[in-house]
C-alpha cells in the first residue's frame, strides 16, 4: 500500500462520509471513492459497507483505521526526525502538559543536566491530551503522560509516581470547608458545573460549563466561581489562596510514566528515563 491510499482510507474512515473526507483531502470526491475501491481489491476485503444510510466500517476496516493510523503516525514521525538530524538540531524534545508535573520536571532536567553526556533537552508545553499526538509524529522525542487520562498503548514506558485527586472549589463556597469528598459527592455541586476540554480533534463534549483550553482559564474560572475541577495533588504549588483543594477520597489514582517510540535507540533518551527512574 501507498501512503497516499492510507491517508485517504483514514480520512473516510474517520469521517464515515465521503464527502467530507474529499473537502478534508482538498480532492474531489469521485477520485477518491475509486481509489478506495481500488484499495478494496488490492486487499480482498470490503473496509466499508456503504448504503444510504451513510458509511459504516467493517470488521477489516477497524483493523486497517488502527494499523493505518499507526503506519502513517510512523512516516510522519521518520520525517520530522530526518528533518531535524538534517539541520543538525542537538538534543531531546520532552512534551508534556502546560501546568502537570512542574516538580517532577524541574528536577528531572536537573538531575539529568548534571550527568556525563548530557544533551539540551528543549521543553514542548502542550494543551491537554495532545502530548501523545506529538510524540507519536515525531515532534518530541519523550513525553510525560498521565494514566489513565492519557493513552500509552505503542510507547514504551516507565511509572514515575502515583498520586490522589483533589477537588478544586473556589475560597468560600460552602463545600471549602470540608476535611474531604466522595466522587457521589461532587455531583451534588449542581451550582458550580465542570469543564469542558477539547477531544483530540478540536472539538467540545456537550454540557453546561464553559470551554477551557489551557490550565490557566481554569484556574480563573475557578477563581470566579464559574466551574470546580479535578485535578492530581501534585496541582497544589500552583494554587493561590482563591482556590481550596479538597481531597477526594475515593477518586482513581493518577500515574506519570515517561513515555518513548518502543523503536528508539537513542543514548541520550535512554540516560534520561533512567535519570527519570532514579528520581
Amino acid at each position: 500500500m501507498e501512503t497516499r491510499e492510507l491517508r485517504y482510507f483514514v480520512a473516510v474512515a474517520e469521517e464515515l462520509h465521503f464527502g467530507r473526507a474529499a473537502r478534508r483531502l482538498g480532492m474531489a470526491q469521485p477520485p477518491l471513492s475509486r481509489a478506495i475501491q481500488q484499495l478494496e481489491r488490492r486487499l480482498g476485503a470490503t473496509l466499508l459497507e456503504r448504503d444510504s444510510h451513510g458509511v459504516t466500517l467493517t470488521g477489516a476496516g477497524t483493523v486497517l483505521l488502527r494499523e493505518g493510523r499507526a503506519a502513517l503516525d510512523a512516516v510522519d514521525a521518520a520525517e520530522q526526525r530526518t528533518r531535524r538530524a538534517a539541520a543538525g538540531t542537538a538534543g531531546l524534545v520532552l512534551v508534556t502538559k502546560a501546568g502537570a508535573t512542574g516538580e517532577l520536571l524541574a528536577k528531572l532536567l536537573d538531575a539529568y543536566a548534571a550527568e556525563p553526556g548530557s544533551v539540551p533537552v528543549e521543553i514542548l508545553l502542550c494543551r491537554p491530551g495532545e502530548q501523545e499526538g506529538l510524540l507519536r509524529t515525531g515532534r518530541a522525542d519523550v513525553a510525560l503522560l498521565h494514566r489513565p487520562f492519557d493513552a500509552t498503548s505503542g510507547f514504551d514506558t516507565e511509572e514515575l509516581g502515583t498520586e490522589g485527586q483533589l477537588l478544586l472549589l473556589p475560597a468560600g463556597h460552602p463545600g471549602s470547608t470540608r476535611p474531604h469528598v466522595l466522587m457521589s459527592e461532587i455531583d451534588d455541586l449542581a451550582d458550580l458545573p465542570m469543564p469542558r476540554w477539547p477531544r483530540h480533534d478540536g472539538t467540545y463534549p456537550d454540557g453546561p460549563g464553559p470551554e477551557v483550553l489551557d490550565a490557566t482559564q481554569l484556574f480563573q474560572l475557578i477563581t470566579l466561581g464559574r466551574i470546580r475541577a479535578i485535578l492530581p495533588e501534585s496541582v497544589r504549588t500552583q494554587l493561590t489562596g482563591a482556590i481550596v483543594a479538597v481531597p477526594i477520597l475515593d477518586a482513581p489514582r493518577v500515574t506519570t510514566v515517561i513515555a518513548w517510540p518502543p523503536q528508539s535507540r537513542s543514548r541520550p533518551l535512554a540516560a534520561l528515563i533512567q535519570t527519570a527512574t532514579r528520581l
